[in-house]
């Protein structure tokens, strides 16, 4: 699957999303408060699949392969939302309801 190109994590730390475990290219170390897809799936407490990251309204652009995105929310024990974890992609619709399935349960591992 080379055109899942970023598969990482960023942390809620102090009200602030900051780059955490990842592979493939650096993504943006900060993301700013209430923009963006990880700070939509936070705010909306659910997987936000984007299928063209150019129609996503306030997308953060930190690599100009990304053509679709998909973000989970990471729990902790208590049901506190404590960071994402996120997949880019260099193709159009490249995520469904099955990888919203799986990274869910691995973001359960985590």
């Amino acid at each position: 699957m080379n055109y899942f190109f970023r598969t990482g994590f960023y942390l809620l730390q102090d009200g602030k999303l900051q780059v955490g475990p990842y592979q493939g290219a650096l993504a943006c170390i900060n993301l700013a408060r209430d923009t963006g897809v990880c700070w939509t799936a936070i705010n909306q407490n659910k997987p936000v699949v984007v299928d063209d990251v150019e129609k996503f309204p306030g997308h953060i652009t930190c690599d100009s392969r990304s053509k679709s995105e998909i973000v989970i929310p990471l729990k902790d024990d208590h049901d506190n939302i404590i960071g994402v974890m996120g997949v880019d992609s260099a193709v159009l619709n490249s995520f469904d309801e099955m990888d919203i399935k799986w990274l869910q349960k691995m973001s359960e591992l985590v």
